[in-house]
């Protein structure tokens, strides 16, 4: 016979050692976690003229592994002989905002950006053409101006007289331009009305509060560029060059404070990143033009920023066409506007 206290403690043992091996094959801490997504950074052009930009842009593409949105305006691919085989509505022949390509050899080096930047995986958007403001478009004016980007796209190199058009080009020009971004941002419902109609995937004519997942609304897919906070007391400015340009300098050449310029836009660009890379990782959105906006700041804060966050593991800096097609609308009977743009 064993002593009572021996007993008792040869039993707390026995327990223990059960609590410890059913302990080994209980499930998994409900704490675990699947792996988050990646952090999808979208950066776009609009216009797209400058040729030393494409190429810049490209560069910066192939060695930080990104895809970018160009957002061409039609009238670029014209000359001043060739300027009146577009009409905008409610314009002249030959009439444009933001003028027109230069020259013939302009247009066939802007032809072949354009051609490389798509083989390359980019994606070719719509700006329009004349870049009017369209808010008081109707929908037929819309449609107007989107059968003349197709046109002039499509019939560049006879237009213009270049020769040898690349076999595929007309198929590209028909199948390959999906999007479109509304010069000045300036929208209103016939505008939407009409995306649809004229073949669209999605629109990234949108302003947001902040950054936000792209809205699903008759079939298009709709962007919205943020509002981030900038400068030193962290007010909200659209997170677009010019933008960030008219309040810097008040739209005025500065060159001299550059430096102080590019520092406020990449920590205000980083600051945005790395709120919705801790967080909820919905989509950042950045744009810019081909125009070297105060010597230059703006793409030079673009260029540390890419080249810092597109290359890491668990971010992807891709484009809108990229998102669509990993995010298709659905098509859906009604249109509404979605929530959050400018009209």
């Amino acid at each position: 016979m064993f002593p009572a206290k021996s007993v008792a403690f040869r039993v707390a043992v026995t327990f223990s050692a059960c609590l410890a091996a059913s302990a080994a094959f209980a499930d998994p801490p409900s704490a675990w976690k699947p792996a988050r997504p990646k952090q999808a950074v979208i950066i776009s052009f609009d216009s797209a003229r400058d040729i030393s930009q494409w190429q810049r842009s490209r560069a910066l593409a192939k060695r930080t592994g990104a895809h970018f949105t160009y957002f061409l305006s039609c009238v670029f691919l014209l000359t001043p002989e060739t300027r009146k085989a577009y009409a905008g509505p409610h314009k002249g022949a030959g009439k444009s905002n933001v003028g027109f390509a230069a020259s013939k050899d302009e247009v066939a080096a802007r032809l072949e950006q354009i051609r490389l930047a798509a083989t390359e995986g980019h994606d070719i958007g719509s700006h329009g053409c004349g870049h009017f403001d369209g808010k008081a478009w109707t929908k037929t004016d819309w449609r107007t101006e989107f059968s003349a980007f197709r046109h002039v796209l499509e019939n560049a190199y006879a237009l213009n007289g270049i020769a040898p058009e690349p076999p595929d080009w007309r198929a590209f020009a028909d199948h390959a331009v999906t999007g479109f971004r509304a010069p000045y941002l300036s929208t209103g419902k016939a505008m939407y009305a009409a995306l649809a109609e004229a073949g669209f995937r999605y629109d990234a004519s949108g302003v947001s509060g902040g950054p936000v997942e792209p809205q699903a609304s008759g079939g298009i897919l709709h962007f919205s560029l943020p509002l981030i906070p900038e400068g030193p007391k962290g007010r909200p400015v659209i997170a677009m060059d010019y933008n960030l340009y008219a309040r810097h300098s008040g739209a005025v050449e500065k060159p001299e404070e550059k430096g102080a310029f590019e520092e406020r836009a990449y920590q205000a660009f980083h600051a945005a990143f790395e709120r919705e890379y801790d967080g909820e990782r919905v989509p950042l959105q950045l744009g810019f033009h081909f125009t070297l906006m105060n010597g230059g700041a703006y793409w030079d804060a673009l260029e540390r920023f890419a080249d810092e966050v597109c290359v890491k593991a668990d971010v992807e800096c891709i484009s809108f066409r990229d998102w669509t097609e990993r995010h298709p609308p659905a098509a859906t009977p009604a249109h509404a506007q979605p929530e959050g743009k400018n009209s």
